[in-house]
């Protein structure tokens, strides 16, 4: 048995993995299955190397340890090519803090209630041309761009800003994903600009604390009772611009996908429209938009027979945990009213659950 499985966890056969190098779906799952069970500690050379956890309990357990596992070093796996870190995904506690208590601060359910009906128009404007034509890119012209007005209202910018940040924000994730230094700086510049502009128009025109994160932000100060630096401030507007418009499209996709295939589904949805939350939340478990997020490790730690050290990412795969047979039964499918949905990881947990949750659940 040891001789077998060392031949099927060779380096060269983890690095090829699908797991690793893959973006199909069905392909990638078959992989976080094996690795699951056979080798739930998997490192892989490839993105300059990393560790790849794929069981809930490992993945769980990490997230909500923020003191061993850090996101200063390197939050994200392939990271920025240019090295930048922004607040506040890439900082720990104390320095997390006062940006996560600014953002949160304005997504409380009162200003959810009050953005429903803006939102609702955005979803039926943009959806008419698509049901006008009989058809489209529910990612590309429909994703992307209501998202950008979700970031819009939420930030409140200027209506004319939703159309330029669909634009650019996918232009820039385009060029992270091809590694492209030159492109990548050049379209995350026009979004700094935008947040420069946010925080410069609200020093001049401050709004209510609670419905604006930009005035928000500039109430805040760090544990020593000091102003937030203003290069840090502008990275977190920055990071807010973009951090909702990578996973909405993605997370639309799958689950039109997924209705497409399953018409009983689709028409049970649609005589039952009271079922819809359940079944967003079952989706989120199926088809995390984000495999998920890096952490490095604070101090050396042993983990399923593998030493992990500081400095070497490690991967908290939320899509492969949220996929475990020890904690989802029948982990592959589609089931409504799952008795222990509340325990998926879609949205991240810990300190650095996905900020936007309440405006993705809505």
């Amino acid at each position: 048995m040891a001789t077998a499985q060392l031949e099927v966890f060779s380096q060269e056969r983890i690095d090829a993995s699908a797991a690793i190098i893959s973006d199909n779906v069905a392909d990638i799952h078959k992989e976080y299955d094996l690795f699951r069970d056979k080798c739930p500690v998997a490192f892989t050379t490839q993105y300059g190397g990393y560790h790849l956890l794929t069981r809930y309990d490992d993945v769980k357990a990490a997230a909500l340890d923020s003191a061993t596992f850090i996101s200063s070093v390197k939050a994200v796996i392939p990271s920025d090519p240019r090295g930048l870190r922004r607040p506040p995904l890439n900082f720990d506690a104390p320095n997390h803090t006062p940006y996560r208590t600014a953002l949160d601060r304005t997504l409380k359910p009162a200003r959810i209630k009050r953005l429903k009906e803006r939102l609702e128009h955005h979803a039926e404007t943009l959806l008419q041309p698509l049901l006008e034509k009989g058809g489209g890119n529910i990612c590309t012209d429909f994703g992307a761009n209501y998202a950008a007005w979700v970031e819009t209202e939420w930030l409140n910018l200027a209506p004319e800003t939703a159309p330029k940040l669909a634009s650019t924000a996918s232009a820039w994730v385009n060029a992270w994903r091809r590694m492209d230094r030159e492109a990548t700086t050049q379209f995350s510049t026009e979004l700094y600009d935008i947040a420069r502009d946010v925080l410069a128009d609200r020093r001049l025109n401050p709004r209510d604390p609670e419905e604006d994160p930009g005035s928000s932000l500039l109430l805040e100060k760090n544990s020593k009772g000091e102003p937030l630096e203003e290069v840090h401030l502008v990275g977190c507007v920055r990071q807010s611009l973009v951090v909702g418009m990578v996973a909405p499209p993605l997370m639309l996709g799958g689950i039109c996908n997924h209705l497409s295939m399953d018409q009983e589904l689709q028409q049970k949805l649609r005589e039952d429209p009271s079922l819809i939350p359940a079944a967003i939340e079952e989706f989120v478990r199926l088809f995390s938009p984000y495999r998920g997020f890096a952490r490095t490790v604070s101090k050396e730690i042993e983990l399923h027979g593998k030493t992990i050290t500081p400095g070497v990412p490690i991967s908290i795969t939320y899509s492969a945990a949220n996929r475990d047979p020890a904690v989802f039964e029948n982990p592959h499918d589609f089931v409504l009213h799952r008795p222990n949905i509340a325990m998926h990881m879609g949205f991240g947990r810990g300190r650095h659950r996905c900020v936007g949750q309440p405006l993705a659940t809505l």
